[in-house]
């Protein structure tokens, strides 16, 4: 199973699912794409298998994935601070793959429901998920 990681600014976000996903589900590839060469590098620390930055490799990466995952910033058109362009947001919007994102209350977006749970509450639950994709993919 492909995990397409999608993140921006530091990627630290992007880096805690990315060494999360890896160690819960090792047999999962994990493509880190970053908004940045930052939020790219923080994720291949972590342990992505391979890394890419920019528009392009994430219209071309979503195209590949069987999950992506990431704040739920990257499905909309210039948020991270302008970093997700709309051919970005539109692109994963538009993929097959199937989408598990973190609600971050933030870019002016308030998601119903999120009543304070952590960051790394709410990244254990997006695991959670992507495992149980992986294991129906099986």
């Amino acid at each position: 199973m492909i995990v397409m990681v999608v993140d921006g600014q530091g990627g630290r976000l992007g880096a805690s699912l990315t060494e999360k996903i890896k160690k819960a589900c090792p047999e999962a590839e994990v493509l880190a794409i970053g908004t940045n060469s930052a939020a790219t590098a923080a994720m291949l620390k972590a342990g992505a298998d391979e890394g890419a930055t920019g528009e392009n490799p994430v219209r071309v990466a979503s195209t590949r994935a069987d999950v992506i995952t990431g704040p739920v910033g990257i499905i909309m058109a210039d948020s991270l601070l302008g970093e997700v362009t709309a051919k970005m947001a539109e692109s994963i919007t538009a993929a097959g793959a199937k989408k598990v994102l973190i609600p971050m209350n933030k870019c002016n977006t308030l998601i119903a429901g999120i009543n304070g749970e952590t960051v790394s509450d709410l990244t254990e639950d997006a695991v959670k998920k992507i495992c149980r994709l992986a294991a129906e993919e099986k």
